[in-house]
C-alpha cells in the first residue's frame, strides 16, 4: 500500500507539472495571436490631390507624408486602403478601418459618428466654373443652372443645404475626376470643391477650370476614428500631429505640396 501511494503520489505530481506548462504555453500563444499588432488600416480617397494621389504610381500627397510621419513618430505601422470617400465612414462603422481620412472636413453631423483629430488643415469651399466663364461670379448666378458634387462631401451638403435659396439643379458623382470633367465638357455650369484641391489641380494639371468668387465657407480638416471606440489610436494621433508641428516637420509637409 505505501509502495502503491508513493508512486500514486509522484503521478499526480507528474501530471500536474505537465498540465501547467501546457498552459503557460497556450497562454504565450494566445496573447502572441491575440494581442496588438500595432498596425492601422487608413481610408483615403486616393483622386485628392493634393491631399492623396497617385504619381509614378506611387501614392503620395499631405495627408499621406502626414499619417505616415505620425505613424514614425508614435511607433505604429499603417496599411493604407483606397477607396470612393463616400465609403470611408462606412468602411469604419464595419470595423474594415482604424483612420479615416481624405481630407475629411470637421462637421457636426460627422461627429455623430467618429471622433476627429486636432484640426491639421484649413480649408474652405468654392465655386469653380469652365475657364473664360463670365456668367457666373458667385453662386448668386446659379439659378437655374447645374451644380456637380461629389457624394459624401461636404461640398454636396452644402450644395442641397442651399438649393433652394439659389435654385440650382445637382448632380453627384462619386470622385473629383468625373467632377472636372462633368465642368469641364459643358455637362454641369459649376461644381463646388475645397478650395486648396481645386487650386492645385488647376495649377499643375491641364483642367480647363478657374475659380469664380469668393469661398463659400471655411472648415477644418481632421483625421478620423470611429466615435468612442478608439480613445488611445486618436491621443496617438493627436500627439505626433502635434510632434510633426513643433519639429517643423508638419510645415516641410505643406511646403512639399502648396509651397511657401
Amino acid at each position: 500500500m505505501r509502495k502503491f501511494s508513493l508512486f500514486s503520489l509522484f503521478l499526480v505530481l507528474v501530471l500536474a507539472l505537465a498540465a501547467c506548462g501546457s498552459d503557460d504555453t497556450d497562454a504565450t500563444e494566445t496573447s502572441g495571436e491575440g494581442g496588438d499588432s500595432n498596425v492601422y488600416t487608413v481610408g483615403v480617397d486616393t483622386t485628392y490631390p493634393p491631399f492623396e494621389f497617385q504619381e509614378d504610381g506611387e501614392l503620395v500627397g499631405i495627408d499621406i507624408d502626414l499619417i505616415n510621419a505620425i505613424a514614425e513618430d508614435q511607433g505604429f505601422e499603417i496599411d493604407i486602403q483606397s477607396m470612393d470617400f463616400s465609403g470611408i465612414i462606412p468602411a469604419m462603422q464595419a470595423g474594415e478601418l482604424d483612420i479615416g481620412m481624405g481630407g475629411m472636413s470637421i462637421t457636426e453631423e460627422r461627429k455623430e459618428t467618429v471622433d476627429f483629430s486636432d484640426p491639421y488643415f484649413e480649408s474652405g469651399l468654392t465655386l469653380v466654373t469652365a475657364a473664360g466663364n463670365s456668367d457666373i461670379s458667385s453662386i448668386d448666378d446659379m439659378e437655374g443652372k447645374t451644380i456637380v458634387v461629389k457624394n459624401g462631401t461636404t461640398g454636396a451638403k452644402f450644395a442641397a443645404d442651399n438649393q433652394d435659396e439659389y435654385g440650382y439643379e445637382i448632380v453627384q458623382v462619386n470622385d473629383s475626376t468625373a467632377m472636372f470633367q462633368e465642368v469641364g465638357n459643358g455637362s454641369a455650369d459649376a461644381l463646388i470643391e475645397d478650395y486648396p484641391v481645386i487650386a492645385y489641380a488647376i495649377e499643375k494639371s491641364s483642367l480647363d477650370l478657374q475659380i469664380s468668387g469668393d469661398k463659400l465657407n471655411g472648415d477644418n480638416y481632421g483625421m478620423s476614428v470611429l466615435k468612442g471606440e478608439n480613445d488611445e489610436l486618436l491621443k496617438k494621433i493627436n500627439d505626433g500631429l502635434a510632434s510633426l508641428k513643433e519639429s517643423g516637420k508638419y510645415d516641410e509637409i505643406l511646403n512639399k505640396y502648396l509651397g511657401e
